[in-house]
């Protein structure tokens, strides 16, 4: 398996680089990485829809609470 170490700036190891078809084998072995790619998925499908939710608000479409009367009812 051929890696690709990922660095910052600075020069500091952030990350890893694994090549897919090495990712898939993993996959294979360890089931719960399997788990880690369908909740990464469900993450960018949430972070999407609160995209658009901000787009109908932003044309007025999609009305909102405040964070302050959010707060104000906890």
């Amino acid at each position: 398996m051929k890696l690709q170490v990922i660095y910052d700036s600075g020069g500091n190891k952030i990350g890893v680089f694994i090549p897919y078809r090495n990712w898939n084998k993993l996959k294979e072995q360890y089931t719960a990485l399997g788990h880690l790619e369908s909740s990464n998925k469900c993450n960018l499908n949430n972070i999407a829809k609160g995209l658009r939710e901000v787009s109908l608000f932003e044309r007025g479409k999609l009305k909102t609470t405040s964070a302050k009367d959010f707060l104000d009812q906890l």
